[in-house]
């Protein structure tokens, strides 16, 4: 019997085409997985790279909803929210950059009040427990209250070997300190590198995560954004079987 049962959360960091996204999607759902994550809206550091298809993409989710698997994606503004909601997804997401930002917290909240599904909150970019407490303080104002973590590590000035630093101690106060929050583990941006995401993952089996945010491209060196880190499902698989992690169903 499988020691850790986990909630396991998969897909692309982008959706690039629709190819990409239902190709992926399926061989996801083919190895038991049954929640697509996909970024619609990229936020890139540089002017230029690439930002993501916005709105065009949100058929391709919608196309994966009909393969009867629940999908997510990123929101950064308000017209983002609007979009999502409109369209019929089942969860979204929060991400590290915008955390950070109480004045776009309280127009996030805003837009969201009320919702049903679920909203995920990854921890800021640094290392600050208050600015995701206050972040998610901001939401429950708004009433939402199906709220979710994800732990993606911290920008720190040396987090070598990986690109965020783990930093164990705030995840574990974190979730001591809010233990109805459900805790995702996101071993993808804590990594930066395919390589070290089963490490990663076996590490945090043994604090009291609830499931795995886990980036996965049917052709991850072909990505248009984080490339090193992402893994085909099929690698993806040999790594929860290596782990003995079973997949519980949402």
């Amino acid at each position: 019997m499988n020691k850790h049962q986990l909630h396991i959360i998969a897909g692309p960091c982008s959706a690039e085409n629709r190819e990409q996204v239902v190709s992926t999607a399926a061989q996801l759902k083919a190895i038991g997985i049954d929640t697509f994550r996909a970024g619609l809206w990229k936020s890139r550091s540089r002017w230029g790279t690439f930002e993501g298809r916005g709105e065009d993409a949100l058929p391709w989710l919608k196309e994966v909803q009909q393969m009867e698997m629940k999908v997510m994606t990123e929101v950064a503004l308000p017209q983002h929210v609007e979009a999502v909601l409109k369209a019929g997804l089942d969860a979204l997401w929060i991400g590290a950059r915008t955390v950070v930002n109480p004045f776009m917290m309280e127009e996030l909240g805003s837009a969201l009040q009320g919702v049903e599904i679920p909203v995920y909150v990854k921890n800021p970019v640094c290392p600050d427990l208050d600015l995701w407490q206050g972040g998610i303080d901001r939401l429950r104002h708004h009433d939402i209250k199906d709220i979710r973590s994800i732990y993606r590590g911290f920008s720190v000035v040396d987090s070598t070997p990986y690109r965020n630093a783990p930093l164990w101690s705030f995840l574990q106060r974190f979730k001591a300190e809010h233990p109805d929050i459900p805790m995702y583990f996101d071993p993808s941006h804590i990594s930066g590198k395919r390589a070290l995401i089963t490490d990663l993952c076996s590490k945090a089996l043994s604090y009291p995560i609830d499931g795995l945010m886990i980036e996965s491209h049917v052709c991850p060196d072909c990505a248009l954004s984080d490339a090193a880190q992402q893994l085909t499902p099929h690698d993806l698989k040999a790594v929860l079987d290596g782990l003995e992690v079973t997949m519980s169903v949402e």
